[in-house]
């Protein structure tokens, strides 16, 4: 054993004493530093039997303790991954009408977070009691739900991708908006007035076809019309004012695009979908978008606050 000077504490050495990279027996060892050294160490008690004779008692025992953080550290995430793959297995069970794509604690405890296209719920740790509705920190005055549901809606957005989109203003944007647009809706020709004012700011209009007819409706098959149009930005231009389409068919996103949109859970159109998931039910002006994106002074109206 090397000579110490005195005052001098002992410090570990590879391959001796406490082990390589071990705190030193004779030095404070605090939780934090074993819980770190056990996380970097899965296999740590398994490396020198428990009976070596060799080592100091003190030592076996850090190995031992190690070993037990190391179980602990590793065992339990994989059980409560588990717990959530059976709740989840058995809540499909009995929601066959929906696919739960996540399913995660939430921040309060005995709840659930489930999400299921582009919605979200909340269902007990038993599987037996769902909510619907809003989660509100009271502390920060932020509405979880309303900050999940928009990551959910646009990752379902994106995942549709721009080709699938009738796209309107600058590559590099500012700002972007998606809109469920219905070509023969009042208030969508009132919005789509509106563009050139926000392109001009810097914002991208995405247009996503919603007729809000049946299939077989005339609104449908211009929405189809518009799509199969040469110049689709000047077919829905001239479909909001009331003009005349080319009757044309071919390969389209309509159907996708009203599936999207019931998942989102548009009632109405214009729905407008904002790039920080916010969505906005119903028309308002630009100089109110601008203001709500940040891109205007904000005057005192609802989309602003």
């Amino acid at each position: 054993m090397p000579r110490l000077a005195k005052g001098k504490p002992l410090r570990g050495e590879r391959g001796a004493g406490a082990g390589a990279g071990l705190p030193s027996p004779r030095g404070p060892i605090s939780v934090a530093a074993l819980v770190e050294t056990a996380r970097g160490c899965i296999m740590c008690a398994a490396i020198t039997p428990f009976n070596d004779r060799e080592k100091p008692p003190v030592t076996n025992l850090l190995r031992t303790t190690f070993g037990v953080l190391c179980f602990l550290l590793v065992a339990h995430p994989v059980h409560a991954e588990d717990d959530t793959e059976k709740l989840k297995a058995s809540l499909q069970k009995r929601l066959t009408e929906i696919s739960i794509s996540e399913l995660k604690p939430s921040p309060v405890k005995g709840l659930y977070e489930m999400v299921f296209g582009a919605r979200v719920a909340y269902v007990s740790a038993d599987g037996q009691y769902m909510l619907t509705g809003d989660l509100i920190d009271l502390e920060s005055r932020h509405n979880l739900s309303a900050q999940r549901r928009g990551a959910v809606i646009l990752k379902a957005i994106e995942a549709l991708g721009e080709a699938n989109m009738i796209v309107i203003g600058p590559a590099k944007s500012k700002r972007t908006l998606t809109v469920f647009t219905d070509v023969d809706c009042p208030y969508c020709a009132r919005l789509h007035r509106e563009v050139p004012a926000l392109v001009e700011a810097g914002v991208k209009v995405r247009y996503l076809l919603y007729p809000r007819a049946a299939k077989d409706s005339e609104t449908y098959k211009r929405a189809v019309a518009v799509w199969c149009a040469s110049d689709r930005v000047k077919a829905v231009g001239i479909a909001k004012s009331g003009g005349k389409l080319a009757m044309k068919t071919c390969t389209n996103p309509v159907d996708e695009h009203v599936r999207l949109g019931q998942e989102v859970g548009v009632e109405g159109t214009p729905t407008i979908v904002m790039d920080d998931g916010r969505v906005l039910p119903g028309y308002a002006p630009a100089a109110e978008l601008l203001a709500a994106l940040g891109l205007q002074e904000a005057k005192k109206t609802e989309l602003a606050r």
